[in-house]
């Protein structure tokens, strides 16, 4: 039989803050959690989050999970990959997979923060091995680097979704589509438009049909469906992947909370099958307290608040000290960040179980995009959400989010200094720096990177719009790299196209033939012209191009195609010098012999 204080059933981050809260004031407390290390989803989580600073904003999800388990003190104990079997009216009982025992605990308090479970939707050969849920993708991918296939259908929109559509591009995969049965993404908007600029199709109104395949996925089938989410006969399309990921939504995991005789009611706003509990997250069975995605699917940084509210609720009824201060601090918070439109179906459902409050929040967006000329951030920022660091990050307080965190942010450009800590900070990837005539005929845009292989100065890389469409050609000038890892890649494009660049896409760097018989690629051949070759007869001397066996015929017109386009003049211009014999390369001993026999 063990004993503790408080026992929390879940190291994820609602756990991890009540323990965090609770031990702090002397509770002895025993975490227990089925994963192999502590931290939940957080530890697959290699997207900064959002919201302020106080609650790890511009942080990366393993990050946090990092910077929790460092605030744990020695009245905490930890056994992993150990589940809770069962919650009995004077015990709880533990299976330790790693030593194959059963244990006995009995708490004065529990703690349960268990999360949820990816919801499933049902198509033909949804068994093919090859059908993923969307947290098992992130799980092989993020936290044991296995990518479980090469090109992916995505089936929803909802920020889970359009998240692990972002790390899978990262990773080195493709994302085929993201498919969305409702007329509107569900996710935000800057997640949207971070895999937008990457050229990812988004079709709404769809869903998919069949997966393809015998022993494994090899394709999949998704159809358009009405109004009421029929499948309309005859709209299939069919995609050539070896993956699906199903990212349509999470049921709270309410197993325990109803063996510990909790009251669960059915709230579809919260996900489904949820827990009763007070503002405080306390149940209606006195000693048992909730927090996270049991209470009702939500985001990490609410599970975040909720589990510091239940920990420091318990610690103040354990120790008897009064620490409501912190409480009504903790839940003010909680108000401010429900307080934006995509938690308004969240305050839907917690006014089933009390009382529901708003602050307000600006919804106007800044129209102004700065002086024209001068180096400055453009904030693509259009959404009202929870998130302020480019107001925090500003050296210069140029930024405001105003009335609340939940507004959308303004720039005064009087401030305003270019230096561009804000494009970095900003978790949505929604800040760009643009500076026009940088030099005759040349703009700058500087565009947030969080991908490898980087490009390297000088080289020339394909700009991308807001859609992922081919915009221009542009030269990266320079690379400002962050321990964050949201780098800035300067880029150099053609005069008029500042407010249209958004991304970049690197040339493959294959080797592309110009002139076959000497061998010489496309690469050599830009790489020359930015050297400062730009003409024909300069690259023929410089690179031997057009100096073998057919003379140029099938390599010239190629070459001046590559310098008009580079250098935005006809090949008129460029051909400036004259054809010289011998047409063919002929050997010194054939002209000497026919010298010879003309004597």
């Amino acid at each position: 039989m063990v004993r503790t204080q408080l026992l929390v059933v879940g190291g994820g981050p609602a756990g991890l803050c009540g323990a965090i809260e609770a031990s702090k004031r002397g509770v002895e407390t025993l975490i227990v959690d089925e994963g192999v290390e502590l931290g939940g989803q957080l530890v697959k989580q290699t997207h900064k989050f959002f919201g302020h600073e106080g609650f790890y904003a511009s942080v990366r999800g393993f990050e946090i999970a990092k910077k929790l388990k460092d605030q744990l003190n020695e009245h905490v104990k930890i056994m992993l990959q150990t589940t809770v079997t069962g919650i009995y009216e004077d015990v709880v009982v533990l299976y330790d997979r790693q030593n194959d025992v059963t244990l006995e605990v009995q708490a004065d308090y529990i703690l349960l923060a268990t999360g949820a479970s990816e919801r499933f939707i049902q198509f033909e050969n949804n068994h093919l091995p090859g059908v993923y849920g969307a947290g098992a993708v992130q799980t092989l991918m993020n936290q044991f680097m296995v990518l479980p296939g090469k090109r992916f259908l995505m089936v929803g929109s909802g920020n889970i979704g359009l998240i692990v559509s972002y790390q899978l591009l990262q990773a080195g995969a493709e994302v085929a589509a993201i498919v969305e049965i409702a007329d509107k993404v569900g996710g935000y908007d800057v997640h949207l438009r971070k895999v937008k600029r990457f050229g990812i199709p988004i079709l709404l109104r769809h869903t998919i049909k069949k997966a393809l395949g015998q022993e494994r996925v090899t394709g999949a089938v998704v159809v358009q469906v009405d109004e009421n989410f029929q499948p309309i006969e005859g709209t299939e399309k069919e995609f050539a992947v070896d993956a699906i990921c199903i990212a349509t939504g999470l049921v709270p995991s309410v197993e325990l909370a109803a063996m510990a005789n909790v009251k669960i009611e059915y709230v579809p706003e919260l996900g489904g099958f949820v827990p009763y509990r007070d503002q405080n997250m306390r149940t209606n069975v006195e000693h048992v307290f909730i927090a996270g995605d049991l209470a009702g699917i939500e985001e990490a940084t609410t599970a975040m608040i909720e589990g510091r509210i239940a920990g420091l609720t318990i610690a103040q009824l354990i120790k008897e000290i009064d620490l409501s201060k912190e409480i009504e601090s903790l839940q003010k918070e909680l108000i401010e960040f429900r307080s934006g439109p995509f938690s308004e179906k969240v305050r839907r459902g917690l006014a089933k179980f009390f009382p529901q409050r708003v602050v307000e929040y600006s919804r106007e967006p800044q129209t102004d995009t700065g002086p024209i000329g001068k180096l400055r951030p453009v904030i693509e920022c259009y959404e009202n959400i929870p998130c302020n660091p480019c107001q925090t990050s500003c050296p210069t307080g140029a930024i405001e989010v105003p009335k609340n965190i939940n507004s959308l942010p303004r720039i005064d450009y009087e401030k305003c200094t270019g230096c561009g800590i804000c494009v970095s900070k900003c978790p949505g990837l929604a800040i760009f720096m643009v500076q026009e005539n940088v030099e005759p005929g040349f703009d700058l845009v500087i565009v947030p990177y969080e991908m490898l292989p980087l490009p390297e100065k000088g080289e020339r890389v394909i700009a991308l719009d807001r859609d992922g469409k081919y915009v221009c050609e542009a030269q990266v000038i320079k690379i400002v790299r962050f321990p964050h890892k949201t780098n800035l890649v300067h880029l150099k494009v053609p005069a008029g196209f500042a407010a249209q660049v958004r991304n970049f896409r690197v040339k493959k760097r294959e080797s592309v033939f110009v002139c076959k018989c000497e061998e010489v690629t496309l690469e050599e051949i830009e790489k020359a012209i930015d050297l400062g070759f730009t003409d024909y007869e300069e690259l023929r001397r410089y690179l031997r191009v057009g100096m073998g066996m057919c003379g140029g015929r099938t390599c010239r017109a190629s070459v001046l195609s590559i310098l008009s386009r580079r250098l935005g003049k006809s090949p008129e211009e460029l051909l400036k010098g004259h054809f010289r014999p011998p047409v063919m390369p002929t050997k010194f001993e054939s002209i000497l012999r026919g010298e010879s026999n003309e004597n």
